[in-house]
């Protein structure tokens, strides 16, 4: 989800562009002659065939420019020749030779207007915009580790159920479904089978599969719960905390360790945000497909191991209560389960569906 010239990021605040701007590439582009605003706007108007609006914030002095939906923000420099970026939809980030005043007039670099035209026609063409480009689905534990144990008795006989059953026919089960409704997509398992798979490999597992520039890929790994009061039931699905901290950019690709910092920082911030959409999306989905026969635990936040290691959108979901008798019977039989995992299904087509007709614009709530 990352290149060397080109960051998807959420900005907390356009303020962070002058910040950015002290550790911009020493040489972005070479700026070229000058124009006044309204050659750039004639200029990105001939090359885009769009309407251009310009706004200019005097206070923050930043500019941004607006067209087809789209709009690109900017600081602008206090000399020429300054390498600086421009925050593309609030998510991308572009580095540019920043605009400056010259007699008290805003002037363009032409390599700006540039960097400009070209970011907005990427992000306007259809199939050149963010996807999701694969789904990891990560059905919880297996082999030697069951998981959650429980025995109920059922029609006079003893039933153990248990998690890692659930879990890996849950999985293949939203596998299908997937797969049937994303022929274009790679919907994966870490596992195919009743083996196990140590934490450490089912996240190198996600953080190996490849993807081209614009692509994201989210990890969903299935559980099931337990508890010693065997009333509790119910279904709840769990994204990273806020204040977890990853190391997600490549180290040769980005070797200004400050600049990395900064970067790091809020791709790890636009991952997270993504993961609370993703999360919400697949709660929304177990609610409207089994909200009247098991109870809704809502969201929450924790940083499990194959959450917080996996360097992309993910989250955990707990699909109900081996320990309780009710949870248990929907879990262990296919209508049920089907029904389950519609819900989850139904969750991941929305935020898909979103993320890629905002091309990868998304917003934290």
């Amino acid at each position: 989800m990352t290149k060397a010239a080109t960051v998807r990021v959420l900005i907390p605040c356009l303020a962070l562009l002058a910040i950015l701007a002290i550790h911009a590439p020493a040489q972005a582009v070479s700026p070229g002659r000058l124009l006044t605003l309204d050659q750039t706007i004639a200029l990105l108007g001939a090359a885009g065939g769009e309407n251009w609006t310009f706004r200019w914030d005097p206070f923050l002095r930043e500019g941004s420019f607006a067209s087809g939906g789209h709009y690109g923000a900017f600081p602008a420099s206090e000399s020429p020749g300054s390498g600086g970026f421009l925050l593309l939809n609030g998510t991308e980030l572009h580095p540019v030779p920043l605009p400056h005043f010259d007699g008290g007039e805003l002037v363009f670099p032409e390599a700006f207007v540039t960097a400009v035209g070209l970011a907005f026609s990427r992000v306007s063409g259809g199939s050149s915009g963010y996807r999701v480009a694969a789904v990891i689905i990560d059905p919880g534990h297996g082999g030697k580790d069951p998981g959650a144990v429980f025995t109920h008795t059922v029609n006079g006989s003893a039933k153990p159920v248990r998690e890692s059953d659930i879990t890996l026919a849950a999985s293949r089960m939203l596998k299908d479904m997937l797969t049937a409704k994303f022929p274009d997509k790679r919907i994966l398992m870490t596992r195919e089978r009743d083996i196990f798979l140590a934490l450490e490999e089912r996240t190198a597992i996600a953080n190996s599969v490849p993807v081209r520039d614009n692509e994201a890929i989210i990890f969903i790994s299935i559980h099931a719960n337990y508890a010693a009061n065997r009333n509790a039931r119910g279904f709840e699905v769990w994204h990273i905390k806020p204040n977890n901290r990853r190391d997600i950019l490549d180290e040769s690709r980005f070797p200004d360790a400050d600049l990395r910092r900064i970067l790091n920082l809020l791709t790890e911030e636009s991952f997270r945000s993504e993961s609370v959409m993703v999360a919400r999306s697949i709660l929304d989905g177990l609610q409207s497909a089994v909200g009247g026969s098991m109870p809704n635990r809502g969201l929450r936040a924790e940083n499990w191991f194959v959450v917080r290691r996996s360097n992309m959108p993910a989250v955990l979901v707990e699909l109900g209560f081996v320990s309780n008798r009710e949870d248990a019977m929907m879990m262990t039989g296919d209508p049920g389960l089907r029904r389950l995992m519609g819900g989850v299904y139904d969750g991941v087509v929305d935020f898909v569906g979103t993320f890629e007709r905002s091309g990868g614009f998304t917003i934290a709530q």
